[in-house]
């Protein structure tokens, strides 16, 4: 089912998941949106006491008094003529596509970066700009047409910071959209890229790789290397000043608290060593035993670079 140009909603239904999905959530009801019901994950056990904790979604949608469901089903009856998702976590299935209209908030400019993981590819990628698609959902993989699209320069942002950006400027896409009538749907233009899921070798940080590439990895969160088979995690970096005079290093290569890389070189801001907090590099490099400040240890170099 397709949303129609001018389409005002009535009552929606809100589909959701993680932290990113509660700025939008928030936004329709501040807005005066009648959100008749909110489906997302179950609660997870998490901890050793194994607690049930509910998803961020599901959190707010308590607290803002709304009924919540963990089952697509309970979409039949409740009177929605639009449905939103959001980060929901799963592609819905054609009986569930076929009882209202369903519009999805994509973080990526489509078609560049389909998938799972649109921002952290945009990132490691190098891409100049990234940006959030209010788009019309459909059977395939963010295949549906463009309702609305807003852009942002990524810049030296983390992760995290594109994230909470993009949420609001999502939220903000929305609610103009569901509150004065959707635009004309523009189909897709361009090359597609398709954006898998992260795993932990997309963060171990590879050495050999230019010292932009290596701060893109930091900037993803929870980069990782490793020293005498024991992980860093490396929280903060940034490049070196190239009017700054240096000494050479070989990729992977750490004096105080500058490391080189294949191209250039990077100084360590803040680390967290195995079984540790995180720290200041500065004071991680004075607690190496045995080592003064200019000694030259090794972290291992990780896997070959990728993602442009």
């Amino acid at each position: 089912m397709k949303v129609t140009e001018g389409f005002r909603p009535r009552r929606i239904a809100y589909l959701g998941t993680p932290a990113v999905a509660v700025a939008p959530l928030r936004a329709l009801v501040e807005a005066g949106v009648d959100v008749v019901l909110v489906v997302t994950a179950a609660d997870k056990r998490r901890g050793r006491g194994g607690s049930l904790t509910p998803t961020p979604v599901k959190a707010a949608a308590v607290e803002l008094g709304l009924e919540v469901s963990y089952d697509l089903d309970a979409l039949a009856d409740r009177g929605a003529d639009l449905g939103v998702v959001v980060a929901y976590g799963h592609l819905l299935p054609p009986p569930t596509l076929a009882l209202m209209p369903f519009v999805n908030l994509h973080f990526s400019l489509l078609p560049r970066w389909r998938g799972a993981a649109p921002v952290e590819r945009a990132i490691l990628a190098g891409d100049a700009e990234t940006g959030v698609d209010l788009m019309e959902l459909e059977q395939g993989m963010d295949t549906g047409a463009i309702c609305a699209e807003a852009r942002t320069p990524v810049g030296d942002k983390t992760l995290a910071e594109l994230w909470d950006e993009l949420s609001v400027t999502g939220a903000e896409l929305l609610v103009d959209a569901v509150t004065r009538g959707f635009p004309a749907a523009v189909p897709q233009v361009g090359d597609v890229l398709h954006a898998p899921k992260l795993g932990p070798d997309d963060r171990h940080i590879a050495w050999t790789a230019p010292a932009e590439h290596v701060l893109r990895t930091i900037r993803l969160g929870d980069a990782w290397t490793t020293l005498e088979d024991r992980r860093v995690k490396v929280h903060a970096a940034r490049a070196i000043d190239p009017t700054r005079e240096t000494i050479a290093l070989q990729p992977g290569e750490l004096t105080d608290v500058v490391v080189g890389c294949g191209e250039g070189q990077v100084e360590l801001i803040e680390v967290q060593p195995e079984g540790k907090g995180p720290m200041a590099a500065a004071a991680w490099r004075r607690g190496l035993h045995g080592l003064q400040s200019d000694d030259r240890v090794n972290f291992g170099l990780g896997p070959p670079p990728g993602g442009g």
